[in-house]
């Protein structure tokens, strides 16, 4: 069943409706990623309709129609009964407002849910809801489906994003650009090879996400202890026939305390907001006026500031951030769901229906700024090249060294060059022509070799191919667009 998300705007309808005296709040939204007002900028549409309350229990309602199904195929439960189950499993037909009563009534996360769900089951099929699973089987399992949808979307989104950079970094494979170690000149360098970076990163996580999917996406079928003694003889092939119909991996024992799959995930989904944080923090030093060396989108109606009306800040870029750092946050509370006792903790469990829920939310957010960064990004190739040019003889120092290297050797020309470019950049001078005028620099190397080693543009290195790897890279995950009309003529 498809519940889609709430917007913004009938959040607030609901919100009014909801309050019983005009101008009383009714303390409905409490979390940053529910407000009608924010939370599009912590959480995505996506991520709600995830792990929104009646969609959590509609996934609940299909692990347990799966289970009932599949125990009637091997005869462990009446047919009639798994039919009545599966008909019943609409969330629609539940008392939420009975549900949450007694959930507050019986202190237990399941057993009201079950009272719920057998209260509209058709006869006595209700009487075999539930049969031989206990309440983290089910609960376990949703979140292994949650936890798979959260991966569909993200790899959805990395591809899109991939796909973009794959189109900036060929277009600029060789535009000139200063590459800056430790926030300072180095040398220079292709720009596409900044952006390779980023997509070689993307790269890696759409390689560690289909492994992830592998282990994260695992039924959960065992029983109180892990035995699966309530099943009977058939437990085997039920565990089998039940993952396959939640389309999940059947695990080869119970993972009720081993929780590494979550531990990976919220990991995994952590990384991939920190990769996101990486490349806009970066967009937001370039776009920087001291820079230009991009430029963000922007729309009539933005807003930088309540004060100066000429600020367009890069607030997405900032956003994504404060989305890598809250979703780095989470790891630590995923970890310590790692120790548990015996065959059972709830301990592991409470933190995880915070955790995953929000590293999901954090992730998706910060995929979803990025893409539309990228997707508005402008490369400023007179400003990359200016800015190079600004600093030219500081970043030949390199070539030179190395073309001095090869007749007194590279160590001694290493501490030559350095005092020549300390000398020039402590006084002002050109190093340039310290070097022309130098005794033995300027006597070893000749003034054509020497133009050629001041010139920015001719010491890029592998510039172009590297880009030109990363772009192939990328194209294994985004395929480039056919042109116009490329899909009529074939």
């Amino acid at each position: 069943m498809s519940i889609t998300a709430t917007s913004p705007e009938a959040g607030l309808a609901a919100d009014a409706e909801l309050a019983s005296t005009a101008g009383e709040c009714t303390h409905v939204r409490s979390h940053i990623t529910d407000s009608p007002f924010y939370g599009h900028r912590y959480s995505t549409a996506t991520s709600h309709r995830i792990f929104c309350n009646r969609c959590r229990y509609q996934r609940w309602l299909d692990v347990e129609a799966a289970l009932a199904l599949s125990q009637a195929e091997l005869g462990i439960i009446p047919a009639e009964a798994a039919a009545g189950i599966a008909r019943a499993a609409r969330v629609e037909l539940l008392d939420l407002d009975t549900v949450r009563a007694e959930i507050r009534r019986s202190s237990h996360s399941l057993v009201a849910f079950l009272r719920g769900f057998q209260a509209v089951c058709e006869g006595d099929s209700g009487e075999y809801v539930h049969y031989g699973a206990t309440t983290q089987d089910i609960q376990d399992t949703a979140q292994s489906m949650e936890m798979r949808d959260v991966l569909d979307e993200v790899e959805r989104r990395l591809r899109v994003i991939v796909g973009a950079l794959a189109t900036i970094a060929e277009e600029h494979a060789e535009t000139v650009s200063l590459g800056r170690t430790h926030a300072q000149p180095a040398l220079p360098m292709g720009f596409g090879i900044k952006v390779g970076s980023w997509i070689d990163e993307l790269a890696r996580h759409l390689e560690r996400l289909n492994e992830v999917r592998g282990r994260v996406a695992a039924a959960q079928l065992f029983g109180a202890v892990g035995t699966m003694a309530g099943f009977g003889e058939q437990a085997l092939p039920l565990l089998e026939d039940f993952a396959a119909r939640l389309e999940l991996a059947a695990p080869a024992v119970g993972w009720h305390v081993a929780r590494d799959r979550v531990v990976e995930f919220v990991s995994f989904m952590a990384m991939v907001a920190g990769t996101m944080g990486r490349i806009g923090d970066e967009v937001r030093t370039l776009v920087r006026p001291e820079f230009g060396e991009l430029e963000l989108g922007w729309r009539h109606g933005q807003v930088g500031s309540s004060t100066m009306p000429h600020k367009r800040n890069p607030e997405s870029c900032e956003q994504a951030v404060v989305m890598a750092r809250l979703a780095a946050a989470q790891v630590v509370n995923a970890y310590a769901c790692m120790v548990g006792d015996h065959e059972r903790d709830a301990r592991t469990l409470r933190i995880e229906w915070a955790c995953v829920p929000d590293v999901s939310h954090y992730a998706l957010s910060a995929c979803e700024i990025i893409e539309h960064v990228v997707d508005g990004l402008q490369v400023q190739p007179q400003r990359l090249r200016a800015n190079v040019r600004d600093v030219a003889e500081q970043i030949a120092t390199e070539k030179l060294m190395l073309a001095l290297g090869k007749h007194i050797g590279k160590q001694t020309a290493h501490e030559y060059v350095y005092e020549l470019a300390q000398s020039a950049r402590q006084n002002g001078d050109s190093l340039r022509e310290l070097v022309d005028k130098d005794p033995l620099a300027g006597a070893t190397i000749g003034e054509d070799e020497l133009d050629r080693i001041f010139d920015p543009a001719g010491y890029l290195g592998q510039s172009a191919a590297l880009a030109a790897r990363a772009v192939a890279l990328a194209r294994v995950w985004a395929p480039a667009e056919p042109a116009d009309g490329a899909q009529d003529a074939r």
